[in-house]
């Protein structure tokens, strides 16, 4: 025993066996816990310290506290478990919007328009300024666990019981024929189905003998590179290169095509706008590199940054910037991030500010020019600049057209109007019926002029553009209402500038 005791004295590494020396910012730590004036919530204090940690290293680099990455991963999963309805908080009590048809609400008898007033008999969800997240994570929780709910339906209380079940979350919301040989598909974000819901869109149009493809990622933020890649295969033959990723301590790892694509030869009219991001932007790089497609719309978002997960020791993670991604000619589109976080953040506002999505002779042309094998040139440095361009619609809304939108009032008065017009609505069997043959007047204004009253919106002064706008809008949104996205894109498409350029370029 002494002479180990000897022996470690004189081999063992420092702090082998003692325990680690602390950082100085976990002594900063146990200090406030320990010595300072005021209680603090210490979790909190740290999740804050590491976000501000991760802002100075790259604006993607981010960190998931525990309790929020359930949520977090079910969105790249494209599932969760929960009750299958789609709700909206209006005047402070929880609307049936949509339910899910053969899901565990429908199954358990819950319809449109019913009011969810009570969770589990003791949990009050109405008249108390609960917060949609709350809800959320009241409705949802294990698959197979039951939840009951009040909900009150035409003046009567009633209660149901719901077993949970996995709910589907489409990342494919609208695949229709709009044209004679023409396919539209519109892709909301990249989850881990995204590749086999677009396969299935994509060979339900193919046997409608679809010639021709746009391909709609406005909106779309991005997700899993994957998915992607595996649907730009679908478009570029042989060994072609998608996109390849490099960091410091990462490797160079190229994604090339690995089988024959499903759409090589057809043409392909992508569209894309500011929002369009990461993952949208891989794909719309690797077919506008090789002549694939035209890409329509603005310059996207401007992230070429790709992120690791990993998972912490108390069940948080972080999601770790760890390379760059680059276009098939080496293009990285990552926009410039020296200026800090916030001015980050604020760069999409500012392109309306100086006129960038007004005009297209004011599409900053960044980073070094590359040139594809037509001799077409194409830029890095921030973001996809499209072939096509299409300003952002202003003669601005005004200050009373934005409220309508931004509140939801819109939204609210559509599912109210939906709600109290439902006999009469049911007659049209399908969006492009509805459209055809509903058309709103001075009675469905004059009820919105009301309705927004309400909410302290004064309609009664806008601009004829922006009352013709919110007009046109109407039958789309009452469609959302009875048939999803696929019948809002099937009606907003007939007028939508995106659309309508996409078409002219497929004639």
């Amino acid at each position: 025993m002494v002479v180990g005791y000897k022996l470690r004295e004189n081999t063992a590494m420092p702090g082998f066996f003692a325990s680690r020396s602390r950082s100085s910012a976990q002594e900063v730590i146990d200090l406030i816990k320990m010595r300072y004036v005021d209680e603090v919530g210490l979790d909190s204090l740290q999740d804050k310290a590491i976000q501000n940690l991760l802002h100075n290293l790259d604006p993607h680099s981010v960190y998931i506290p525990a309790s929020d990455l359930s949520t977090v991963n079910d969105e790249l999963r494209g599932n969760f478990s929960g009750i299958g309805v789609e709700f909206q908080m209006y005047y402070d009590t929880v609307h049936v919007l949509t339910v899910l048809p053969g899901g565990p609400s429908d199954k358990a008898g819950i319809k449109v328009g019913d009011k969810i007033i009570k969770v589990n008999d003791t949990i009050p969800i109405a008249g108390n300024k609960i917060k949609t997240d709350h809800v959320r994570k009241l409705l949802r929780g294990d698959e197979g666990s039951a939840v009951k709910v009040t909900v009150l339906r035409k003046q009567q209380q009633i209660p149901i019981t719901i077993t949970r079940g996995t709910i589907p979350v489409p990342s494919v919301d609208a695949s229709y024929k709009i044209n004679d040989n023409t396919g539209f598909i519109h892709i909301n974000r990249f989850s881990e189905t995204t590749y086999r819901e677009f396969m299935m869109s994509l060979e339900k149009l193919q046997a409608k003998k679809i010639g021709k493809l746009i391909l709609d990622l406005r909106g779309n933020g991005g997700g899993l590179l994957s998915q992607a890649v595996n649907i730009a295969d679908e478009f570029l033959d042989e060994n072609k290169m998608i996109v390849y990723t490099e960091g410091a301590k990462v490797p160079k790892t190229e994604y090339r095509c690995k089988r024959d694509g499903l759409f090589e030869k057809g043409e392909v009219v992508l569209l894309i706008d500011e929002s369009s991001a990461s993952a949208s932007e891989v794909l719309a790089g690797a077919l506008q590199d090789w002549d694939r497609a035209t890409i329509v719309g603005r310059r996207s978002f401007g992230k070429g940054l790709v992120q690791e997960q990993f998972s912490l020791s108390d069940g948080s993670a972080l999601r770790l910037t760890v390379a760059r991604y680059y276009t098939p000619l080496g293009r990285n589109i990552q926009k410039n991030y020296k200026g800090g976080y916030e001015k980050y953040q604020e760069e999409v506002t500012t392109r309306f500010q100086n006129g960038e999505v007004l005009k297209g002779d004011t599409t900053k042309k960044t980073g070094h020019a590359f040139k594809t094998p037509t001799g077409r040139l194409v830029y890095g440095g921030g973001g996809i600049t499209p072939d096509v361009y299409v300003p952002f619609d202003t003669a601005s809304m005004g200050k009373e057209t934005i409220k309508l939108f931004m509140k939801g009032t819109l939204t609210n008065f559509v599912y109210t109007y939906y709600i109290q017009h439902e006999p009469e609505l049911a007659k049209y069997k399908s969006a492009t019926e509805l459209g055809a043959f509903f058309k709103p007047g001075n009675t469905e204004w004059d009820a919105l002029v009301n309705f927004a009253a309400k909410d302290t919106i004064n309609l009664n002064n806008i601009s004829q553009k922006d009352k013709a706008d919110i007009v046109r809008r109407l039958p789309a949104l009452l469609a959302r209402q009875k048939w999803r996205y696929e019948g809002y894109y099937e009606l907003l498409n007939k007028t939508d500038p995106f659309v309508q350029k996409a078409l002219e370029i497929v004639k």
